[in-house]
Order: structure tokens, then C-alpha cells, then sequence
């Protein structure tokens, strides 16, 4: 089952460096672990996180599955069809296009700057990286984690009141608006899984860009 919103040809371009499940109900590793990449600027997974109900933030756990169009073994979103609550209210049967969450540790910095205390895991992701431009990337890229797993991007998160309901004042701290005006949404992007596999903190994150012409991501 091929799940996306981007179209156009699927080829892929490397620019980086670095067993399947059949459902979604399995055990999630309860045992927390951060990794260590090999520098500040090497691609890598910094933390990974599940949960099995809809809570807001995740917990940091020693490793996830990704199952191919499922998207993290044992976790709320996981499924072919929309997971979150909103969506099935709305929507339910249409493709689920955030099967995984990713937000960049460098993010969780900028916050800290700011005054919050924002981990790992609080904002609801399944994957943490560093040294990856999530934001910049054009819908459709590849990130290839670790020896086997692979996720296709398919848009952004659209940030939301929850997060106020976490620490007032974070919604408006992952927007801004760049030269142009636009508003930047920074709170993570979304994907869906491609290839299964095994995910640990520490694994190496290898980009590989879809042809272009390249869109950016839109919120999903």
C-alpha cells in the first residue's frame, strides 16, 4: 500500500550519510535511552518515544519498530488510516499521512533559550534528531534510520492549543514568520513508513531527496 500526498516521480537522490510487523499491537521497550551521535552535525536519532494511548507526550523508550504503512509498533498513531482523534472524527478511513512524528533536538534548544523546559518526547514525537533540517526538507524526501528503516515525509505539524496546554506560551514559540511573512511552523514534521525496521537512539540518518522540482511541506 504506497500512502502520500506529494505525487510526481518518486526517484531518489542520497545526499546524507548513515523485520517487518503485520499490526500494531506490539510490546513498546519501556527502558529510556538517549543517543550519542559522532558530532554536533552528524545526522542522527537523538531519542525515540511511543505510546499506547493518546496522551500529548510520548516516552522516551530503548528502541521502536516501524511497520511498513503502519507506521510505530505499539503506539496510538499507528495505523494505514488516520489515527488521531480529530481526524477519525472527520475523517476516518482517509490515508493516515502521520504515522511517525520527528522534531529536531535543535528545536528543544531554541525553547530552552526561551525560558521553556521542553524534552525528548514532551511534544508528542516518536523520533528526536539532530543535525537533520527537517523543515527545510521538500515533501516526499527519504530519511533512512539505521540499518533497514525507512520514512517518506509527507508535511509538517500544525501546531495546536494543546501545546499552551503543556506550557503557556509554547504554541506561539514554534511559529514565526520568515522575510517574507509567511508563517513557519516549527513544532516537527510528519511521515509514513516505507521500509520496516528497528529504530535506536544513536542511529546514523541518511536524507535522500526526491527529484525535483522539490515542494515544501505543507501541514497534514
Amino acid at each position: 500500500m504506497t500512502v502520500g500526498i506529494c505525487g510526481g516521480d518518486q526517484s531518489k537522490r542520497i545526499i546524507g550519510s548513515g523485520s517487518q510487523g503485520s499490526a500494531c499491537g506490539g510490546l513498546v521497550t519501556a527502558t529510556a535511552l538517549e543517543g550519542r551521535c559522532d558530532t554536533d552535525t552528524t545526522p542522527c536519532v537523538v531519542a525515540v518515544h511511543a505510546s499506547r494511548t493518546h496522551t500529548f507526550s510520548k516516552v522516551q523508550v530503548l528502541s521502536i519498530t516501524l511497520l511498513a504503512g503502519l507506521g510505530v509498533e505499539g503506539d496510538a498513531h499507528c495505523g494505514a488510516t488516520v489515527r488521531h482523534r480529530s481526524r477519525v472524527a472527520k475523517h476516518a478511513g482517509q490515508p493516515n499521512l502521520r504515522q511517525v512524528h520527528l522534531v529536531h533536538d535543535e528545536l528543544l534548544s531554541e525553547l530552552a533559550a526561551g525560558g521553556f523546559r521542553v524534552l525528548a518526547g514532551h511534544v508528542g514525537e516518536n523520533i528526536t534528531t539532530r543535525g537533520v533540517d527537517l523543515l527545510r526538507l521538500p515533501c516526499g524526501t527519504l530519511l533512512r534510520l539505521g540499518e533497514t528503516a525507512v520514512v517518506r515525509l509527507t508535511g509538517l505539524r500544525n501546531p495546536c492549543v494543546q501545546l499552551d496546554r503543556f506550557q503557556a506560551g509554547l504554541m506561539a514559540a514554534v511559529l514565526a514568520r520568515d522575510q517574507r511573512g509567511r508563517l513557519v511552523r516549527k513544532a516537527g514534521v510528519m511521515a509514513v513508513v516505507t521500509a520496516g525496521g528497528v529504530v535506536y537512539p544513536g542511529d546514523k540518518i541518511q536524507v535522500v531527496l526526491p527529484e525535483p522540482p522539490h515542494r515544501p511541506l505543507a501541514p497534514v
